[in-house]
């Protein structure tokens, strides 16, 4: 007698704040997303081992923006780099992958097997590996910031220790 298997339930309340962790790690790395810019920055791995990440504006309305989440250098000539498209969702403060490596729209749940060999819960996997990605980014990322200050000369009277 075969077991019936179980089919998966999608756990929206994780995945809502997975979405809603997105948009706000995305903020901290491209805070000047609104004006269509876009950044790069490092992460070092070790010696030899450093890639580059950049975050770029695709498209832009009025409540939602979509941005490019790509790395733009190889570890290995045998490993293409990841990239996603990330929309995000401005009215309600979430950010979703909506493309991964090239497939778009993804469903909430996937019978499985099916001809794309997604897993069941591939939406809420793809979406937490951006959520792992961007907090690796901010722990681990330096980007290249040209400092522009000239500190001013301060006259101190000696007698006093005063300015």
């Amino acid at each position: 007698m075969h077991k019936k298997r179980k089919s998966y339930v999608p756990n929206l309340k994780s995945l809502a704040a997975i979405c809603e962790s997105n948009y706000v790690l995305l903020l901290k790395l491209l805070p000047e997303m609104d004006t269509g810019d876009s950044r790069e920055f490092t992460i070092n791995g070790g010696e030899n081992h450093a890639t580059r990440i950049r975050l770029s504006v695709s498209e832009q309305f009025k409540y939602t923006l979509s941005i490019n989440v790509e790395q733009v250098s190889h570890l290995n000539d045998f490993l293409s780099p990841p990239t996603m498209v990330v929309r995000m969702y401005q009215d309600v403060r979430m950010a979703e992958v909506i493309s991964f490596d090239n497939s778009h729209r993804f469903n909430g749940v996937y019978h499985y097997p099916n001809p794309q060999m997604r897993m069941p819960d591939e939406k809420h996997q793809i979406n937490h590996f951006l959520q792992d990605w961007l907090e690796h980014c901010l722990r681990h990322g330096e980007a290249d910031i040209e400092l522009n200050f000239h500190p001013h000369t301060l006259k101190c009277d000696v007698s006093t220790g005063s300015d």
